[in-house]
């Protein structure tokens, strides 16, 4: 007879912890996003600092994935700091989400064109905190297109500049998927759009970021608008 075969043990899988640094000038801020992700069985608040030069130091030191920076911090700002972590960490650096409390503001385009990769209001819904902070440690951006094109209206240059030297190296559907990324669409709505595979736009937005030297789709927006290849007007 037999014996009976024993089913092997399958053991849940535990998704990887999503060390986050707090950098706010507020300690009461500090103190209740910390409760709000602590609380999440993937998310770690492993440091937290006052200001944006102690925020560099934190963040050089812990290596987080992600910072929720606040723009407006005595001394050195949040935008500086994304500056200067941008800067000296180059591909190591974390995903930054400048958090504000106005989203029409000239602090907020500063910071995105620093390098983070988009930003919260301060005033936001407990789950979209916890998804947004996700959502940037798997590494998309947090666009919110009307939003970012706003920005760009009021802070960003003036009308039409010279095309940039990587637009010519843009193939057409290339170009097409830009202009689709700054509208906010997705991988999924682009290929829908295009009536195209996912992999297949997965290929160009890849394109698209190396030859924008961009670092994610914001950054890549954001060259859109600040060179002219995009204006704002356009994307109404």
């Amino acid at each position: 007879m037999s014996r009976p075969v024993t089913p092997p043990v399958t053991r849940p899988v535990t998704p990887p912890v999503i060390r986050v640094v707090l950098a706010d000038d507020e300690r009461m801020v500090r103190t209740a996003l910390r409760v709000v992700l602590d609380a999440e069985p993937d998310l770690e608040v492993v440091g937290e600092a006052s200001d944006g030069a102690e925020a560099v130091t934190v963040v050089r030191e812990l290596r987080p994935d992600v910072v929720l920076m606040d723009v407006r911090m005595p001394g050195i700002d949040g935008i500086r700091a994304t500056e200067r972590l941008v800067a000296s960490m180059g591909g190591d650096a974390p995903r930054i989400v400048v958090v504000t409390t106005f989203e029409n503001d000239a602090y907020v385009y500063d910071a995105l064109r620093a390098g983070a990769a988009g930003f919260l209001l301060k005033r936001v819904a407990v789950e979209e905190l916890v998804g947004a902070v996700r959502l940037v440690a798997r590494g998309d951006s947090l666009l919110f297109p009307s939003a970012l094109r706003g920005l760009a209206a009021a802070y960003g240059p003036r009308g039409r500049a010279a095309a940039p030297p990587w637009a010519a190296r843009l193939t057409d559907r290339e170009a097409d998927v830009l202009r689709l990324m700054a509208r906010g669409l997705t991988n999924a709505e682009i290929a829908a759009r295009l009536d195209v595979g996912p992999a297949t736009v997965k290929t160009h937005v890849a394109a698209v970021l190396a030859k924008t030297g961009a670092r994610d789709r914001t950054q890549a927006v954001i060259a859109a608008y600040e060179s002219g290849f995009i204006v704002p007007a356009e994307q109404l």
